[in-house]
Parts: C-alpha cells; sequence; structure tokens
C-alpha cells in the first residue's frame, strides 16, 4: 500500500511516494513559494503528481506549528501565516484521496520510530536541533498528541526564567539555549571573549559572520572555542532532557536536525549532562541517546506513514 508523504519546511517542500516499509519510491522537491496562498497550490500540485504516476491511498502533510487534534487544521504556525487554517479540508477539495494533517516534528519522530533509529524501543523522544528545537515523543508504541492535538513541543518548555524571547511568545524556551542558532549565538560570544575564541574570531573576520557549516568544520578539528560553544548548548540540551527523563521515562532519545551531524562530538556532552541533570543519580536507569537515521527524509516518510485512509 502506496501513500504520499510531503514534507512543508521554510524553504523547500519536499514530497515522495512511500511503501509500507519506509522506502521512498519516487521523490520530488520545489522551493517554498514565498506567498502563503501558493503553499497549498505547490503541495496539491506536488500530490497529484505522484499520484498520478503510482496508485496511492492517502497524503499525509507536515507542516511546522500547532496542528488540531482531528489533524485538520494548522492553529498556528511560526513561520508560514496560518492561523487555525484549515488545510486538511482546503487540499482534500483538490486531492482525490484523503488528507492528514501532522506537526513535523511529530512526523520526524514518528519515522524515527518505526523505520530508524528507535525502531526497537516502546518509549522515545525524538529532538530535532535545527533553527529551533522539535520534539516528539512516542509512548508506549503510539505517538503522544495530548488533548488538544499540541504535545510535544518540547523546544518551547520553560528553560530559563525570563530568558531569551521567543519566537513562540514567551521568555527562556529551550530552543533558545540549544538550537542551531544558539550554536551560533554561543560561537560569537566564545569569538568576542578573546583566548580559546581566537579561532572563532579570524573565521568570522574572514567571512563577515559564523555560520553553522562552518563552525561544524572547526567543532570536527578540534577547535577549542568551537568545541566549548557547543559543550554550553549539549549541556543545556541533556540537562532538559534530564528533566523530560523525570515525566516521561523513554528508553532513547533521538537527536536530529543539522546540529546531529556533529554525532558523537554532540552526544558526549549531552550525556555527560543528562546523566547529572537525572533525579534519583546513580541510582536510576538511564536512557540510551542515539543520532538520527533518516535526516531530511524523516518528515515526508513519518507523514506518509501516519496518513489514514485506504486501510
Amino acid at each position: 500500500m502506496l501513500k504520499v508523504g510531503i514534507d512543508i519546511g521554510g524553504t523547500k517542500i519536499a514530497g515522495g511516494v512511500v511503501d509500507a516499509d519506509g522506502r521512498i519510491i519516487e521523490k520530488l522537491r520545489v522551493d517554498t513559494p514565498l506567498d502563503v496562498r501558493e503553499i497549498a497550490d505547490a503541495v496539491v500540485d506536488m500530490a497529484n503528481h505522484l499520484a498520478a504516476h503510482h496508485d496511492v491511498v492517502a497524503v499525509g502533510v507536515a507542516a511546522a506549528g500547532f496542528i488540531d487534534r482531528d489533524r485538520a487544521t494548522v492553529i498556528h504556525a511560526p513561520n508560514i501565516a496560518w492561523h487555525n487554517e484549515p488545510l486538511r479540508a482546503i487540499l482534500e477539495a483538490r486531492i482525490a484521496v484523503p488528507v492528514t494533517i501532522e506537526n513535523d516534528a511529530n512526523a520526524a519522530g514518528w519515522a524515527e520510530f518505526r523505520f530508524g533509529a528507535g525502531r526497537d524501543v516502546d518509549d522515545m523522544i525524538m529532538l530535532t536541533m535545527g533553527t529551533g528545537v522539535g520534539g516528539a515523543v512516542i509512548a508506549s508504541g503510539q505517538l503522544y498528541r495530548g488533548g488538544h492535538g499540541i504535545a510535544g513541543e518540547l523546544g518551547h518548555t520553560r528553560f530559563i526564567r525570563d530568558g531569551r524571547a521567543c519566537g513562540c511568545g514567551q521568555n527562556g524556551c529551550l530552543e533558545q539555549y540549544a538550537s542551531g542558532r544558539a550554536l551560533q549565538r554561543e560561537a560569537n560570544a566564545v569569538a568576542d571573549a578573546g583566548g580559546i575564541g581566537a579561532g572563532l574570531a579570524a573565521l568570522r573576520a574572514e567571512t563577515g559572520e559564523l555560520k553553522g557549516t562552518a563552525i561544524s568544520r572547526l567543532i570536527l578539528a578540534g577547535d577549542e572555542g568551537a568545541v566549548e560553544a557547543l559543550r554550553r548548548v549539549a549541556t543545556a540540551l541533556g540537562e532538559a532532557c534530564g528533566g523530560f527523563q523525570a515525566v516521561l521515562d523513554p528508553e532513547m532519545f533521538v537527536i536530529g536536525g543539522g546540529v546531529a551531524q556533529l554525532g558523537d562530538d554532540l552526544l558526549e556532552p549531552v550525556r555527560i549532562a543528562y546523566q547529572t541533570s537525572l533525579p534519583g543519580y546513580g541510582d536510576r536507569p538511564i536512557a540510551e541517546f542515539a543520532i538520527a537515521q533518516l535526516g531530511n527524509d524523516a518528515g515526508l516518510i513519518g507523514a506518509a506513514d501516519l496518513a489514514v485512509g485506504g486501510d
């Protein structure tokens, strides 16, 4: 049974035909339109093109934002001007098969649980470290969506009281301290301080800014300042995971997103901060940490697998 999964990102829309084992049969990618009204058009065109070449039974669409319990309406989206947008109805009016809407981090987390790093556990938390921090919770083999459909927004848990302003309208959210953007901020702070930040400062003087890919290269090369910037971000994430463990008790944390490409350079300081932040530290079972395996395809794979219809 084939389904279409479509992942709406800030800069690109990726779609694919996915089989029951999570394999992508065909994949497409287009730039995300700047005009919000054209985004639905792009999704419809992609879904219909893929359905015309394959016998698909449903379409799943992943989007960043708060999705209602019925997986039909985008209640709020941080980067697209959607407010109580009836996206499922808009798409189903122009697509011949049922459509399901899902949060993008939930979709990616579900894909990792079903087909990736978490496929051997029943309780898992996925954290994506990109521009912000996305979250997904798998509890007893089920995607936990909460009473209103908006559970799992772990990046928007309060991490620092009266902390940095966040795009969600609050202050001190975890994603301000443990994301790719936070890594850039910490790298600039280390560069400004001098000393071990000399390598970062030299790179910034040469390029005009410190981008994530360049910081990552310095980390992998062992630059002391870049490693310190990563340690600060990884420590924030690990401390938060200690709190998530107290509430949800997962068997595994799966870390995805651009920063996750640093592998063990990221995971080692995360594990240290996590273990020392646990209630009952030293006596209780601890979770495993793993890097996500499906990369940028996780969102579309998960959206397809979560699509309802054709059963």
